[in-house]
């Protein structure tokens, strides 16, 4: 059920099944900016708003690339500069200090996640969909659902289902999981947002063959999502609407919404203790990291309060896509990463300024400062200028960032960052302020099609293994080299 403090009523199943059928263009190409897909037009914002807070614009260390990375015997480097694929170059792949595994599917979208359950199977989890219903009308693609895998023999994937109910049909950037309590959750998205159908599946019985605990319209509004670290507490996000939902799932069956928000934010990521949530707000003028103080509603106050604690912003931003908390020697920094580039949501934009990633030191929470950037030759301005017309992955994106992972939350050695038409991209972290490239792994890709690398990465740190999935091309379990995987005490 829903709080009274929620000011407008949930959208309904009906409209939910109409909304779905038309929410998502013919074409790609206009995701945007289509008149269907304008949900702002449902009114004023939804639920409590927190105290508003200017958005602060902070100095930035150069724009310059990291090093780039220095390849081992057996690469298939990279062509041209750092981070450009030309068309046709990529045909069997290219590699440097990263090697392909395994390879399960044909599409891919924008979550992974490797994880073992109490009986000690070990499976992987993939949303197969950039776009739905477009991706279903593919009949060349297997983009339907949420992929479960068996990682048994990692380098022999075995799917064993496909989960199916609505928000797993069409996540888009919402599909999460919850590894203390063995939980996978996912809110209906699509490029802007769809009506909240949240659905929750235990995995942690046998995650080969996960069972649905609740599927049902409890969020208005869903795009992206977060998981407190103790798995208590879901949270969707409308991206596009004013519209944040924090919702109990310590009964996973019986979910409730504890507070519902006028706040905008594409992805977030709570701290360990749930007190914070970092937001990447995705305004199109004014895209920022904004900390909320989320006390209140992980210690379960009636009719919690949410605040603000600082807005955060700086030069070439362009969306902000998601923030991860980490320490380094106990030492507080985020690590925050922006998709595409300055003119996706802004037309007055700059076509050529990348947002790409950066840690911040948020030491002193109220005043984040930034400490390095991690960035690619061809995310320069000159460069992606000159180049990034070549790029054939999708209808939206080209050489410019998507989502990133970390190795460890605690003293964090690796950073892994899907970068679309570039492909996954490693970075050694040890040393915060001066981040450099140390391997990449650019999937198989037709000529007329490329890399289209969207997804999250997840790290089997065990294994010196990286999972991600290829928009074009599927699921892929990657090898890092150890000779670049920093020692322990690094």
């Amino acid at each position: 059920m829903l709080i009274t403090r929620l000011r407008r009523p949930v959208l309904g199943l009906a409209t939910f099944a109409a909304l779905l059928a038309v929410g998502a263009p013919a074409s790609s190409a206009n995701i945007f900016t289509d008149a269907r897909n304008d949900m702002v037009q449902l009114g004023s914002p939804i639920g409590d708003g927190t105290p508003f807070l200017p958005v602060h614009k902070v100095a930035s260390p150069p724009f310059d690339a990291v090093p780039r990375a220095q390849c081992g015997p057996g690469a298939n480097p990279e062509p041209s500069i750092q981070g450009r694929v030309p068309a046709g170059s990529a045909t069997n792949g290219l590699w440097c200090n990263m090697t392909m595994v395994a390879h399960e599917g044909n599409s891919g979208g924008f979550k992974t996640f490797d994880y073992v359950d109490a009986q000690g199977h070990e499976c992987a989890f993939y949303d197969t969909t950039l776009l739905f219903p477009e991706n279903a009308a593919n009949i060349a693609s297997s983009g339907i659902g949420v992929a479960v895998l068996d990682m048994t023999d990692p380098a022999h994937p075995v799917r064993t289902t496909t989960l199916i109910a609505p928000s797993m049909l069409s996540p888009h950037e919402s599909l999460n999981l919850n590894a203390k309590r063995g939980i996978l959750g996912a809110v209906s998205g699509n490029p802007g947002m769809y009506p909240g159908f949240v659905s929750f599946y235990d995995v942690h019985a046998d995650c080969r063959n996960p069972t649905l605990d609740f599927g049902g319209v409890i969020a208005p509004l869903g795009h992206e999502s977060g998981f407190s670290d103790d798995g208590r507490t879901f949270w969707a996000s409308g991206t596009a609407f004013t519209s944040l939902t924090a919702i109990d799932v310590t009964d996973p069956k019986l979910p409730v919404v504890l507070w519902q928000g006028a706040v905008q934010t594409h992805g977030l990521t709570l701290s360990p203790d749930g007190n914070r949530a970092y937001l990447a707000n995705p305004d199109y003028q004014d895209g920022d990291l904004t900390i909320l103080d989320t006390t209140q509603i992980q210690n379960r106050t009636p009719l919690p309060e949410v605040t603000t604690i600082s807005r955060t912003t700086w030069d070439r931003v362009s969306i902000p896509q998601n923030a991860i908390p980490f320490t380094r020697g106990g030492h507080p920094y985020v690590l925050e990463f922006d998709e595409f580039n300055a003119s996706t949501l802004n037309p007055e934009g700059d076509a050529d300024d990348v947002g790409a990633a950066r840690i911040l030191d948020i030491a002193k929470e109220t005043e984040p400062t930034i400490v390095s950037n991690i960035r690619l030759q061809v995310n320069s301005h000159e460069d992606h200028a000159a180049y990034n017309s070549e790029v054939h992955a999708g209808s939206l994106g080209g050489y410019e960032a998507h989502y990133c992972n970390i190795d460890s939350k605690v003293d964090p050695k690796l950073a892994a960052c899907s970068f679309i038409g570039s492909g996954l991209r490693l970075f050694d972290i040890s040393d915060v302020a001066h981040p450099r490239e140390v391997g990449y792994f650019v999937a198989p890709a037709a000529a007329d099609s490329g890399d289209y690398a969207m997804s999250q990465p997840a790290f089997i740190p065990s294994r010196h293994q990286i999972v991600y999935s290829d928009g074009n091309s599927g699921f892929y379990v990657v090898q890092v080299d150890p000779s670049v995987w920093p020692q322990d005490g690094a």
